[in-house]
This record gives C-alpha cells, structure tokens and sequence, in this order.
C-alpha cells in the first residue's frame, strides 16, 4: 500500500453539523449511562459482572469503533500505517474485553495471545514504515479525532485504572467494597470506550472526506 499523506488543510466542520453530531453524541453517552443506571438498579445478579449491561456495552463500543477503522483501513485506504496502529490498539482492546469467556471456554491466558498476534504483527508495520507512520501522525494529530482518542485512552487505561483501586473504595465503604470498586471502574471504562468510538466516527468523517476531495481533484 503505498504511503498517502493527509490534506494540509484540515476538514471544515459547519456550525449545523456541529450541532448535529454533538447531539448525538450527547445521546449515545446519555444512553450508555441510563444503561449503567439501570443495570445498578434492576440487575442485582448481574451488576457490573461479565453478563451485566456495562460489560456488553463495552464489547459493542469497541467492535464498532473496530469495523469503523476496517473500514478507513481497507474500503478508504486513508491513514493506511495510522489506521493500522489504531485497528490493532482497539481490537486488542476488543480481544481483553471477552478475558473471562476466552479463559472458561477456551484457555487460561488465551486473550493474551489473542492480543499478541493481533498487536505484534501491526506493531512490525508500523515499525518498519515508521516514516510514512510518522508523516500521517502528523496530521491526523491535528485532528478533532485524535483529541478525542487521546481523552478515550487517557479516561479508559489510566484515570479508570486508578479510580478503581480497591483499597480507596475499601476506606469509603467497608462493607460493600468490592461493588463499588467494579462501579467506578467500569462505569469509567465505559465513558472511555465511548470517547474512543466517537473519535473513530470523527476518524471515519474526516478520511472519507479526503477520499471524496481526492477523487475530485
């Protein structure tokens, strides 16, 4: 695949489509939370388990935001060495999220190996087109999407790593200590996948409008 480097001129964004789309991320992030809501409050059995809302809501964040890259990936062939860090980063992800089915049925530590073929192959890649990488990073790191990975990232893999520390919960409330760990991580963690699917549908926007402005030009 040959390197393609992005358009200087960064993708104009209208004040009606602002709107638009800020609408609805507002409601996909209101609706991952009344989710949370009502599994805290109408599925004991479940709650902030592997079977429960926030979990399954996690696995459908990622696999969208992971068709999403295939498709700027392979159907777009935009950002080919970017995309392709980004692809294997969320389908890890994916992969790590179904930890517990893949240890039951499968193997112990099988989603680490699932992961390593996933992230070593792509990680080569990039390596070795780490020039092309480098000039197609520059430009999507301008990019609306790229601040909005960065928050995902940054709220997902460390501000819910360390709010979730059980010995913090365990000084708020002894009793109940493991629930509410689980609750904090994982109803961060979600926001976090949440941030990282919105960023990849700004991702998907902006190279499908190179695309069109190659095509025209």
């Amino acid at each position: 695949m040959s390197p393609r480097l992005p358009p200087e001129r960064p993708m104009p964004i209208g004040f009606p489509a602002t709107c638009l789309r800020a609408t609805l991320y507002i409601l996909l992030v209101a609706g991952i939370s009344q989710g949370a809501y009502y599994e805290a409050l109408y599925q004991p059995e479940a709650r902030f388990s592997e079977r429960g809302f926030t979990e399954l809501a996690q696995s459908v964040l990622l696999a969208l935001s992971t068709l999403l890259l295939l498709y700027v990936r392979v159907g777009l062939r935009e950002l080919p060495h970017v995309s392709l860090m980004l692809l294997a980063f969320v389908a890890g992800s994916l992969v790590r999220e179904q930890d517990a089915l893949l240890d039951a049925h499968v193997a112990d530590g099988a989603w680490q190996l699932l992961v390593a073929l996933i992230i070593l192959p792509c990680l080569y890649s990039v390596i070795r087109h780490r020039r092309e990488f480098a000039a197609q990073f520059v430009g999507y790191a301008s990019s609306f999407s790229f601040g909005l990975f960065a928050a995902g990232f940054l709220t997902t893999y460390v501000f819910s790593r360390l709010h979730g520390r059980g010995e913090m919960w365990q000084a708020i409330r002894e009793d109940s200590a493991r629930i509410f760990k689980d609750a904090a991580e994982e109803g961060v963690e979600l926001f976090g996948y949440a941030l990282i699917l919105i960023a990849m549908i700004e991702l998907f926007l902006l190279t499908r409008h190179w695309a069109r402005a190659r095509r025209t030009s």
